[in-house]
């Protein structure tokens, strides 16, 4: 029931505590980019307490996002040590590898060596079929994490066949489907024709590379697009304006960073919060989706 200011200042308290007592406390926050949003008072509760001479701590900020120490605040910012170490994603081969050292059963075991024998063997043509390959690359696409590839197969493992105890290719497929992000795709499903046309603007502006992009910009693609297809779907800018802001709202696309928070929202930088694979599939999926939008996608190229 304590209030957010009683909290930071035990913590403190334990920290000097800690010091006195030389012991050392290490701070490991997940996900790193979400504690940089708000006001981010416990970012800069800790950090400002690592500055004291009795603390004995270290905070360590694991994140996805590349811009993630952009997001802090400028008195964040400052008690920042500025130390980053990048992590290359693992290759297929590795994530493949780390699933045959999981899953695969030690001949050793105390379990019956005909049954070793079958349930490897099954695991073996599994991890070799051409099926596996496309079932990897969809669940690396969103997320190549190996907590998230530990999720996947505690899932597998889960609609293993009771009768047989061996893992098919239907449990790999199934415990992909029960991990994609639905919910996304039905918000995809939702939209209306213009804001599809806004997010495969969006799209072509980061295929041609364009590190930073606005509404502005976005509807200057738009323009061109109706210039060159002559299509009918041709909608006034305002209304187009009001299109994106529920996109803002769907959490379709966001702003790229946290600065400008008082600049007009049609000149803040923004992003795709969708893979290019969901994007075509929804297309896919729309029946009232104009054809030139499946051009423009390049369907082929990311189904």
């Amino acid at each position: 029931m304590a209030s957010s200011d009683d909290n930071t200042e035990f913590m403190i308290d334990m920290l000097r505590e800690c010091g006195l007592a030389h012991k050392t406390v290490i701070f490991v926050l997940e996900e790193f980019d979400l504690f940089a949003q708000g006001k981010q008072r416990l970012l800069y509760s800790l950090l400002d307490a690592m500055q004291s001479l009795t603390s004995q701590a270290v905070v360590i900020g694991m994140s996805c996002r590349l811009d993630a120490d952009q997001l802090l605040e400028k008195r964040v910012r400052s008690r920042f040590s500025h130390r980053k170490l990048l992590f290359v994603p693992s290759s297929l081969d590795d994530i493949q590898r780390l699933m045959e050292h999981l899953l695969m059963l030690d001949k050793g075991s105390c379990l019956p060596t005909n049954y070793i024998t079958e349930y490897n063997s099954m695991l073996t043509s599994i991890f070799s079929n051409k099926k596996f390959k496309g079932i990897l690359d969809s669940l690396t696409d969103t997320d190549a994490t190996t907590s998230n590839i530990l999720r996947f197969l505690f899932r597998v493992v889960s609609y293993m066949d009771m009768e047989s105890g061996l893992l098919s290719m239907e449990c790999f497929t199934n415990a992909l489907s029960s991990m994609q992000r639905q919910p996304k795709m039905d918000s995809l499903q939702d939209l209306s024709i213009l804001e599809l046309y806004i997010l495969v603007c969006m799209k072509r502006l980061e295929d041609k590379e364009q590190k930073s992009y606005n509404f502005n910009t976005i509807i200057k693609e738009y323009k061109s697009i109706q210039d060159a297809y002559k299509t009918s779907d041709k909608y006034a800018t305002t209304v187009c304006f009001r299109a994106f802001e529920h996109l803002l709202d769907r959490e379709l696309i966001t702003f790229a960073d946290s600065k400008g928070r008082n600049v007009a929202l049609e000149y803040r930088p923004v992003k795709l919060l969708i893979s290019s694979r969901e994007l075509a599939q929804s297309l896919k999926l729309n029946t009232t989706c104009p054809a030139v939008l499946q051009k423009l996608l390049d369907r082929e190229r990311y189904m």
